[in-house]
């Protein structure tokens, strides 16, 4: 096995592994699904021929039982012991006015972190999962607040689930003028995210003036050309995040 002075890291989603390691200043992420597949069999699979890292750090939001399930697999694998990242008052030139500031998704947090890196002005930090997050950094770099909704696959499986007679097949998102029961769920839960986002950073901006917006997220490419506003797609934003608080 190689070995590597470069931390490993590792930002597990609802759905989603992904996972860097700089090494000769290279960044090259990489992804895998694991949603209904062997989590250890992932694992195996997506560091089979990694170097051996100085340390790991893992994002983890995917549920006590994954999480715990991924952290045995990584110290197997390895023999190091991963390094949770949650969220705290303040890191990295970003500080946190979640009442408890514990409570704060690491992933937001994360990609509060990882925006402050890019920029040191007023931002929208937009991330398009499984659920959709809209959080607020202002220019000194106070993650003042922001809000949660449910992600594409979420609205649109929370509409299977409570109207069984709807036609849930998978239908196109591209007009909403849409001819079809699928197309009409496809069309509305896409535009409403959109619609959604654009008012809340309407809201944001009422109070803390012109921001700008950073995306990140799987479904980010399918909601940012419906925004009225360019956003900045940076779809690694939580990996930057960690990769910040890391070098720190």
């Amino acid at each position: 096995m190689s070995h590597s002075t470069a931390p490993l890291l590792i930002d597990c989603g609802n759905s989603r592994l992904k996972w860097v390691q700089v090494t000769r200043g290279a960044w090259q992420p990489q992804a895998a699904p694991y949603a209904g597949a062997s989590l250890r069999d992932v694992v195996e699979r997506a560091f089979a021929d990694a170097p051996q890292p100085e340390s790991i750090w893992l994002s983890c939001v995917a549920g006590e039982s994954t999480c715990a399930a991924l952290a045995q697999f990584l110290s197997q694998r390895f023999g190091v012991a991963p390094q949770f990242v949650r969220a705290t008052a303040s890191a990295a030139g970003v500080h946190n006015r979640y009442t408890r500031p514990e409570q704060l998704g690491a992933d937001r947090w994360l990609a509060l972190v990882g925006a402050r890196g890019l920029t040191s002005a007023a931002c929208a930090v937009v991330d398009c999962g499984t659920a959709v997050t809209v959080d607020a950094l202002n220019a000194t770099g106070e993650f003042v607040g922001g809000v949660i909704l449910p992600g594409l696959r979420l609205a649109r499986a929370s509409l299977a689930q409570a109207t069984p007679a709807l036609d849930t097949a998978p239908g196109s998102g591209d007009n909403c003028l849409a001819r079809s029961t699928a197309d009409a769920i496809a069309a509305g839960t896409r535009y409403g995210i959109a619609g959604a986002i654009e008012r809340v950073v309407r809201e944001f901006e009422a109070t803390l003036g012109p921001l700008e917006r950073i995306a990140t997220g799987g479904d980010a490419p399918q909601i940012l050309p419906l925004l009225n506003a360019a956003a900045r797609h940076e779809p690694d934003l939580v990996l930057k995040g960690l990769a910040r608080l890391a070098a720190a």
